[in-house]
């Protein structure tokens, strides 16, 4: 392998990083702000109350992204390795 062909990978890593990573933190964001607005709607102070929805949020989104995560990340790891042992990539 040579430098363009590294660095190409090393781009499409961390693209793939945010690709996989952005939904998650998108709806932790989401989630946050809309306790936050509550909790400035009510003058509810309770710590835990910033917590747990997201948590919650973050946990269910993580369920149904995990199928979309797993072949993004696999298709990626296969192209890599592909190229690692020779094999032309489609």
């Amino acid at each position: 392998m040579d430098q363009a062909i590294i660095l190409d990978y090393s781009r499409e890593a961390i693209w793939l990083t945010l690709k996989i990573g952005a939904p998650v933190m998108m709806i932790g964001l989401f989630v946050g702000v809309l306790v936050g607005l509550f909790q400035a709607l009510t003058q509810i102070q309770e710590m835990t109350l910033t917590f747990v929805p997201k948590i919650l949020a973050i946990f269910a989104s993580l369920f149904f992204l995990l199928p979309f995560m797993g072949a993004e990340l696999g298709d990626f790891t296969r192209a890599l390795a592909d190229q690692i042992i020779g094999l032309p990539t489609n």
